[in-house]
């Protein structure tokens, strides 16, 4: 048993096509996937500032995979290894080797900016957990996945050349403190899939769709919310860097799957 929730042990399983991946989870209860950002990991994102205790101390199974190129998961440099939409697969996968029926409404599952996205390919291809949360995402980020790949992309291809401070720099920042492989992150933008509005307006789950009030890196949340049929908005403070970090994320995704 691990000593705090950042001294959490890593379980790992194999994806379909033999790629070996990590998660790792805390507390007991309902099943919750909760799903990272890109140049994050499970340990940023959910771990580290307090959000996975929170919702463990609620009452959920709290269940954080490395995405594939991300954290404790492989990161293989062939492009082979990242076909599109393989990321939203991996989370099939997941579900199928924690025995939970993709469309059986006996999980929750929620993630934050590229997770938020991988939420919604997996709603798109027929996951139906009881709730949903897309954190750190809007409306912008779902039907035109390539507006952001593409700085990610100059971000990538030119790292060590940034001002000080910009945006690129603090981004640049960012992967190392994570110590992300840029080689596989590069590779990672050619799994995105845009989702069309009218796929969007088919998906029926409860949805929350909650951004920092200076989130604006991925399009309008409240956009989001408007084109699913059954979404809420939350607004909680932040950007799209420091909304992840703040309590009332956690507490926002907690009081909507106990509501």
């Amino acid at each position: 048993m691990a000593n705090s929730p950042t001294d959490l042990p890593v379980h790992r399983f194999e994806a379909r096509d033999g790629i070996e991946l990590a998660w790792r989870e805390l507390g007991e209860g309902r099943p919750l996937i909760l799903i990272h950002g890109y140049f994050s990991n499970a340990v940023t994102n959910w771990i580290r500032y307090g959000h996975a205790a929170l919702l463990a101390a609620a009452g959920h199974r709290v269940i954080m995979p490395d995405l594939r190129g991300h954290g404790d998961s492989a990161r293989p440099h062939d492009p082979a290894a990242y076909p599109r939409d393989v990321l939203a697969d991996d989370g099939f996968d997941l579900l199928a080797h924690l025995r939970l029926d993709p469309a059986g409404a006996a999980y929750d599952l929620a993630g934050y900016s590229l997770g938020g996205r991988t939420v919604v390919r997996m709603l798109a291809a027929g996951a139906r957990p009881r709730r949903a949360v897309l954190s750190g995402m809007g409306l912008a980020g779902i039907l035109d996945t390539q507006g952001r790949g593409t700085y990610f992309r100059h971000v990538l291809t030119n790292l060590g050349s940034f001002a000080h401070g910009s945006s690129e720099w603090m981004t640049e920042a960012f992967l190392k403190t994570t110590k992300g492989d840029p080689v596989a992150l590069l590779n990672i933008l050619e799994t995105f899939v845009d989702t069309p509005a009218a796929v969007l307006a088919g998906i029926d789950v409860p949805v929350l769709v909650v951004t920092g009030a200076d989130d604006d890196d991925n399009g309008s949340g409240a956009a989001l919310a408007d084109a699913l049929p059954d979404a809420r908005f939350s607004e909680i403070p932040g950007n799209h860097m420091s909304a992840v970090t703040r309590r009332e994320l956690g507490e926002a995704i907690s009081g909507f799957l106990d509501s």
